[in-house]
C-alpha cells in the first residue's frame, strides 16, 4: 500500500499502457481500414473530376495548385556495419489535389512493389540496403493534375573504416635533437573526413600537442620537431570517422631516442599545404610544421597583402584557419619557419570559387491565354553557372525562357536549374494560363472623378479579362476618339488635358474580347486649380543659425490642402528631423518652413509642394550654408623613405569660406589614437595640396589623414590613406636591464628587456649577446633570432660554478647592427647540491595520507626539498613530486590510494638542479575506511536529551576494521559543531534549544573515517506515557501530523497481535501501522493524539526501547 501510494512501479505502468493501446487499436482498426479504402476510391474519382474539368477550372481561376516541396532528400551515408537494417530518404510536398510520389535511382524508376522498399507518404524506406544495388543518386518525383516536379538529387553512399593491418610496426630509433615523423598510414575508408590523434603506451592516454609535436589532420602523421629522452614510448595512430561514428587504432610503433649530445639543426618544413580551392563562405584550414633544433618559430603571411581579418592561427602557429572565406581572401599564402640556425619557406595559393546562388529566380505566375512570357532566371557563381529548364519533370530548354502566344498546353510546373562544378540549385514555379471574359467586378471605375481646371486627368479602365480586351470610350452618348486633348491608352485608360467646365459629365469604358464584353461608368467633375501665390526665396546662413522658407498657396475651397517640403528631391520627415525642421501650421494656406540650428548637411535646393487630392503646385529655392570645410580627398602616399613620406591630396569643399590651413595626422598599430604629424613645411597653407611628413619610425606601418580649417572652424577628417610601411634602418636603441646569473649547473644565464616593436626598424630583427669571463679580453658572441625573447642560456661543461662574467647585448636587423648596451657583471650558475638528506622517516596517517620528515643538508645554497613518491606497480618516471622550501622539515602527502605500496625518496635542490635522492623507503597505506554508511534506526527524545541509535557497521575484507564512531552535532545549515567519539551504537545529545540540528554519524578506523549518515532533530515535543492497566500509549505532537511523519518512522514492537487494532506484520518481530500512512498522514491539526491500547504488558515497560 505504501509503495503504490508513493510511485507506481514501472511494470504496472507498462501493463496499463499496453492494455490501453490494445483497446484503442482494436477499436479504430476497422475504421482505419474502411477509411483508407474509401480514400483510394475517392482519390481516383477526384482525379477524374479534375481531368474532366481542367479547362473549366482554369477559367475559374485555378483554385488548386501544383506540388511545392516542403522537404527534399539529402545526401546520406549509411555505415556498412550498421545494425539498423534500413535507410530512409525523405520527401514531402504540399499540393491541391493531394500529390502522388515516385522515386528514381540513377534515373531509373524504383519498383516500389518489391519487399525491399516501402513508402510512407513520400518517404522512401530501403530495407536491408546493399552497396551493390542501392548506392547511387536518388530523385523524388511529385505529381498532381497541375504538373510534376523533381527534387534535388541525393546521393546514398556506404561508409566504412577498415581496421589497421595486423602486422607489427617497426621500431623507430632517432638521435636526441633530431626531428622525427611517425607515419599513420590510415586504412581504407569512406568518406574522407577522418580525424587523427596518437596514443602513447596505452588507451586512452593521448599525447598532448604543443610547439614541438604536431599531428597533421591531412595524413594523420605525427611530427616531432626534435626528439627528447622523454619521448620514449610506444605510439599508435588513433583514427575516427565522425560520419559512421567508428574509431580504429594501429599497432604500436616503438620510438627509441638515442642519447647523444644535442646538436642544432636549421628549420625544415615537412608539413606543406597545397594549392587549395575553397567555396565562398567556407572555413579553410592550412597546415605547416617544421623540424629543427631548437624548435622553429612559425609565421604566416599573405604575399603583398594583409592577412584576412577572419584569419586565426592556432596549434602554436602550425595551423592557419580562415573563417567565412571571401573572394578578396584569394591569393598566395606563405609559411616561414625559422630558428637561429636557419629558415625555410613554403608558399601555395588559395582559389576562392562559389556554388550557384540566385540573383533572380522564377515565381508562380498567371498569364493570359495568347500572351507572351519572358521568365527571367539568373544565377551567379564561380565558375558561372549554366541554366537549364524542366517542365513537369522532363527536360525542356536551356538558357533564358521566352514563349509567345501562350496556350493551355503551356501550363504546368517549371523548374529552373542553375549548376556549376560546385553545386546545383532549383527554382520551382507553376505557370497558369487564364482565359475569361471582361469583368469589372473586382476593379470597377470610380463613381466620381475630380479634375483641376486647366489640368490633366487620367481615368483608369482595368477590367479582369483574358485575352487582353479592346477598349472604347463614350461621354454620355458621344463616342470618343483620339484628338489633341483626348487620348485612349493601350491599357484602356482615358487621358484628358487642359480641363474645362465642358469636360464634366458621365464617361463609360467598354471592354471586349473573344469571350465576352463589359462596361463601367464614372462621373467627371472639375475643381479650381492649386497655385503657389508666395514662393520661397534663396537664403544664405552660417552653421548654427536659423533659416526660414516661405510658401503660400491658393486652392479649391472644397478640398483640403497640404504642404510637402523636400530637400534635393527627398521628402523631409518632420517627425525624425524635429530638432531642425518645423512647419507653420497655425495659418491656413501657409506652409512656411523653419530650419533651426542649420548644419552643412541642410544646404541644398528646397521644394515646397502645395497639394490636394486632385492636383498640386511646386516652387523651389536654394539654402546656402557657410561653415568649416569638408574633408579633403584623394590622399596618396609617395616617396616612402625610412623616416619620411610625401603626401598629396585634392581639395575638399570650402563650404563658402576659403580654406586657411591643413593638418596632417598619422596612426600606427601601436595606438588607435590619431596624432598630429610633424611636416615640412611645418605650416601647410590652404592653397597647398602636398607636403612631406618627417620624423617617422623606420619599418613601421602608417596610415595618414588630413583635416582642413577655415575661419568658421575645423572640418571633418579625410578618409585614411592606404596603409604603408616605411623603409628599414639599423636599430639605434640598445636593450636595457641587461643582467642574469643563476640557472642550472654549468650554465650562464643572460637576460635583458626586449625592445618593443617600434624600435625594430627592420626585418629579421634579433639580438647579439656578447660575454666573457671577467679579466679576459676576447668577447664571445651568439645570435638570438626571436625578437620577443629576452633570455639566453649558455651551456659549457668546463664552466666553473659562480664565475664572474661581463655581458652586453645589442640589436640587429637586415639593415645593420645597433649600439651595445652598458656592460653588466653576472655570475655563472652554482653547482647542484651534492649532499643527501638523512633520517628520512614516514608515518602512515590513513588510507590516503602519510607524513614524511627528514634532516636538512648543510649546503647553504639549498633552496628547498623535493619529495618523490610512486606506487610500486608504476614506473619511476610516473612519480609524483612535492616541493617545499628550505624552512620545512616535513610535509604531508595526500590523495594516496588505499592499501597500496609506495616508494618515497627526498632530495635537495637549488637553482642549478637537484641533488642525489635519499634511499628509497617502502611504505604501505592503510586499508580503505568502511564504505558502509551507519543505518540510524531510532531517534527518541527522553526529557532534555535525544537518544540516537544506529546499526553496527561491518567492514569488508579490503577495508579497515571499525574502531568506533564519530558523531557531529551541529546546527542545520552550518558546518561547525560539537564532535563526540564513542565505541557504542548509541549516543545522547541535547535537545536543540532553537531550530533544527543535524546529527552526523560515521564509522572510524585506522584507514580514516567512513561514509556519513545523518538525521535532523528539533525542539518538537514528543511524549510517551503509560495509561492504567490497559497499557495504553499516547503519542503527542505539536505540529501537523504530515510534517511529523517526514522526519520520523513510527513503528511499535509487539510480541503478539493486538485485538483492538488490526496490524499487518512486516517481519517476524516488527509490526506496522498501515493506516498511519494513508489516513492520519494527511491530517492537519494543532494537536494530535494517537492512542494505541494494548491488552497486555509490552516490552516497552521492561526496557528502554522506543522507535518512532
Amino acid at each position: 500500500m505504501l509503495v503504490l501510494q508513493g510511485t507506481i512501479p514501472f511494470e504496472i505502468i507498462t501493463e496499463q499502457k499496453i492494455t490501453m493501446w490494445l483497446f484503442i487499436y482494436h477499436l479504430i482498426t476497422p475504421c482505419l481500414v474502411s477509411g483508407l479504402a474509401g480514400t483510394q476510391i475517392r482519390k481516383k474519382t477526384d482525379y477524374a473530376k479534375y481531368e474532366n474539368k481542367y479547362v473549366e477550372k482554369t477559367e475559374e481561376g485555378n483554385k488548386g495548385y501544383g506540388p511545392v516541396f516542403e522537404e527534399q532528400p539529402i545526401d546520406t551515408i549509411y555505415p556498412e556495419e550498421s545494425s539498423d537494417g534500413q535507410v530512409s530518404m525523405n520527401c514531402r510536398a504540399r499540393a491541391i489535389p493531394f500529390p502522388t510520389y515516385r522515386w528514381k535511382l540513377n534515373n531509373w524508376d524504383i519498383d516500389l512493389t518489391k519487399d525491399r522498399y516501402s513508402m510512407v507518404g513520400g518517404r522512401l524506406v530501403i530495407n536491408n540496403p546493399e552497396k551493390s544495388r542501392d548506392a547511387g543518386k536518388y530523385v523524388c518525383v511529385v505529381s498532381n493534375i497541375f504538373g510534376t516536379v523533381r527534387s534535388y538529387e541525393a546521393t546514398l553512399s556506404f561508409g566504412y573504416l577498415d581496421p589497421f593491418p595486423p602486422e607489427e610496426r617497426y621500431e623507430v630509433k632517432v638521435r636526441e635533437g633530431v626531428g622525427a615523423v611517425l607515419l599513420c598510414e590510415p586504412p581504407y575508408h569512406y568518406p574522407d573526413d577522418l580525424s587523427y590523434r596518437w596514443l602513447l603506451n596505452e588507451f586512452p592516454v593521448f599525447i598532448a600537442l604543443d610547439k614541438r609535436r604536431f599531428v597533421s589532420q591531412t595524413n594523420g602523421n605525427l611530427y616531432i620537431a626534435n626528439v627528447e629522452a622523454s619521448d620514449k614510448g610506444n605510439y599508435s595512430c588513433f583514427v575516427s570517422s565522425p560520419s559512421i561514428t567508428k574509431s580504429v587504432f594501429s599497432k604500436f610503433i616503438p620510438l627509441i631516442p638515442q642519447s647523444d649530445r644535442a646538436k642544432v639543426y636549421p628549420a625544415d618544413i615537412k608539413v606543406k599545404f597545397k594549392d587549395t580551392y575553397a567555396l565562398l563562405g567556407q572555413n579553410v584550414t592550412l597546415e605547416c610544421f617544421a623540424l629543427g633544433n631548437p624548435v622553429p618559430e612559425l609565421r604566416w603571411s599573405k604575399y603583398l597583402e594583409p592577412m584576412p581579418a577572419s584569419a586565426e592561427i592556432s596549434m602554436s602557429g602550425a595551423v592557419l584557419k580562415i573563417f567565412n572565406i571571401q573572394y578578396e581572401d584569394e591569393g598566395l599564402y606563405e609559411c616561414e619557419a625559422e630558428n637561429y640556425k636557419g629558415k625555410d619557406k613554403h608558399q601555395a595559393r588559395i582559389y576562392v570559387q562559389a556554388a550557384p546562388e540566385w540573383v533572380e529566380h522564377i515565381n508562380d505566375t498567371e498569364k493570359d491565354i495568347g500572351s507572351d512570357l519572358y521568365w527571367p532566371c539568373v544565377a551567379t557563381g564561380k565558375p558561372m553557372p549554366t541554366i537549364r529548364w524542366l517542365k513537369n519533370g522532363a527536360s525542356f530548354r536551356k538558357g533564358e525562357l521566352r514563349m509567345q502566344s501562350l496556350t493551355f498546353d503551356d501550363a504546368g510546373m517549371y523548374q529552373c536549374i542553375a549548376e556549376n562544378t560546385h553545386g546545383i540549385i532549383y527554382a520551382n514555379a507553376e505557370l497558369k494560363i487564364v482565359a475569361s471574359p471582361p469583368t469589372f467586378e473586382l476593379n470597377p471605375m470610380k463613381k466620381k472623378i475630380l479634375a483641376a481646371k486647366g489640368g490633366r486627368v487620367i481615368i483608369e479602365c482595368k477590367p479582369k479579362a483574358a485575352p487582353k480586351p479592346k477598349f472604347s470610350w463614350s461621354k454620355g452618348t458621344e463616342l470618343l476618339v483620339n484628338g489633341s486633348r483626348i487620348r485612349i491608352w493601350d491599357d484602356g485608360s482615358l487621358e484628358i488635358v487642359n480641363i474645362t467646365k465642358l469636360d464634366e459629365g458621365r464617361y463609360t469604358c467598354f471592354a471586349e474580347n473573344n469571350r465576352g464584353k463589359a462596361n463601367s461608368t464614372g462621373v467627371l467633375e472639375m475643381t479650381e486649380a492649386t497655385r503657389i501665390t508666395l514662393a520661397p526665396l534663396n537664403v544664405d546662413v552660417t552653421v548654427g543659425e536659423n533659416a526660414t522658407m516661405q510658401c503660400i498657396a491658393s486652392h479649391d475651397p472644397t478640398l483640403d490642402l497640404t504642404f510637402i517640403w523636400s530637400l534635393n528631391g527627398f521628402v523631409i520627415d518632420f517627425e525624425k528631423e524635429h530638432e531642425h525642421y518645423e512647419r507653420n501650421v497655425m495659418i491656413k494656406s501657409n506652409g512656411e518652413l523653419l530650419i533651426k540650428n542649420v548644419q552643412l548637411r541642410h544646404a541644398g535646393r528646397y521644394t515646397c509642394t502645395a497639394q490636394t487630392i486632385v492636383d498640386n503646385s511646386s516652387a523651389s529655392a536654394d539654402l546656402v550654408v557657410r561653415g568649416p570645410p569638408g574633408p579633403p580627398g584623394g590622399i596618396r602616399v609617395e616617396e616612402i623613405r625610412d623616416t619620411a613620406v610625401a603626401l598629396t591630396w585634392s581639395r575638399g569643399t570650402d563650404n563658402h569660406s576659403p580654406i586657411s590651413k591643413y593638418t596632417i595626422q598619422s596612426k600606427t598599430f601601436l595606438s588607435e589614437e590619431w596624432k598630429d604629424a610633424k611636416t615640412d613645411p611645418s605650416d601647410i597653407e590652404g592653397n597647398m595640396e602636398s607636403a612631406t611628413v618627417i620624423d617617422l619610425i623606420p619599418w613601421m606601418e602608417y596610415e595618414f589623414r588630413i583635416i582642413a580649417t577655415n575661419t568658421l572652424g575645423t572640418g571633418e577628417p579625410s578618409m585614411p590613406s592606404q596603409r604603408i610601411r616605411t623603409e628599414g634602418a639599423p636599430p639605434n636603441v640598445a636593450p636595457s636591464d641587461v643582467g642574469g646569473g643563476g640557472g642550472s649547473n654549468r650554465e650562464l644565464t643572460i637576460t635583458w628587456m626586449p625592445l618593443s616593436r617600434e624600435y625594430h626598424y627592420g626585418n629579421n630583427f634579433g639580438y647579439i649577446v656578447a660575454f666573457k669571463p671577467f679579466g679576459e679580453k676576447e668577447w664571445r658572441r651568439v645570435t638570438v633570432t626571436n625578437p620577443e625573447i629576452g633570455r639566453y642560456v649558455h651551456k659549457d661543461e668546463s664552466m666553473p660554478p659562480s664565475t664572474q662574467y661581463q655581458v652586453k647585448v645589442k640589436a640587429f636587423n637586415n639593415k645593420g647592427d645597433g649600439p651595445f648596451s652598458l656592460t653588466a657583471v653576472i655570475y655563472s650558475a652554482q653547482d647542484a647540491p651534492t649532499e643527501i638528506p638523512t633520517d628520512v622517516s614516514i608515518k602512515v596517517l590513513s588510507s590516503s595520507e602519510m607524513s614524511v620528515s627528514w634532516h636538512h643538508v648543510s649546503d647553504k645554497s639549498v633552496e628547498g626539498y623535493q619529495i618523490r613518491y610512486w606506487a610500486a606497480h608504476d614506473k619511476e618516471a610516473a612519480a609524483q613530486r612535492v616541493q617545499v622550501s628550505n624552512q620545512e622539515y616535513s610535509t604531508k602527502l595526500e590523495n594516496l590510494k588505499p592499501n597500496t605500496r609506495y616508494h618515497v625518496d627526498v632530495s635537495a635542490f637549488n637553482s642549478a638542479g637537484y641533488g642525489p635522492p635519499s634511499r628509497t623507503i617502502d611504505v604501505i597505506t592503510r586499508k580503505a575506511p568502511p564504505s558502509q554508511r551507519p543505518r540510524i534506526i531510532s531517534s527518541v527524545r527522553s526529557g532534555s536529551r535525544y537518544i540516537i541509535t544506529w546499526d553496527h557497521v561491518e567492514a569488508k575484507s579490503n577495508e579497515s576494521a571499525v574502531e568506533g564512531y564519530k558523531v557531529l552535532y551541529r546546527p542545520d545549515g552550518q558546518h561547525e559543531g560539537e564532535l563526540f567519539s564513542t565505541g557504542k551504537h548509541t549516543i545522547e545529545v541535547p535537545v536543540p534549544s532553537d531550530g533544527e540540528y543535524v546529527v552526523e554519524v560515521r564509522a572510524h578506523s585506522e584507514g580514516g573515517d567512513g561514509e556519513v549518515a545523518q538525521i535532523k532533530i528539533s525542539d518538537m515535543q514528543v511524549d510517551l506515557d503509560i495509561l492504567n492497566s490497559t497499557s495504553c500509549y499516547i503519542l503527542k505532537c505539536s505540529m501537523p501530523f504530515s510534517e511529523y511523519l517526514k522526519d520520523f518512522n513510527i513503528k511499535i514492537f509487539l510480541p503478539l497481535k493486538v485485538p483492538l487494532l488490526e496490524f499487518r506484520p512486516c517481519s517476524w518481530s516488527w509490526w506496522c501501522l498501515p493506516w498511519v500512512s494513508s489516513s492520519a498522514r494527511d491530517s492537519e491539526c494543532s494537536w494530535i493524539y494517537l492512542v494505541l491500547c494494548l491488552t497486555q504488558r509490552t516490552p516497552f515497560e521492561d526496557e528502554d526501547h522506543h522507535s518512532f
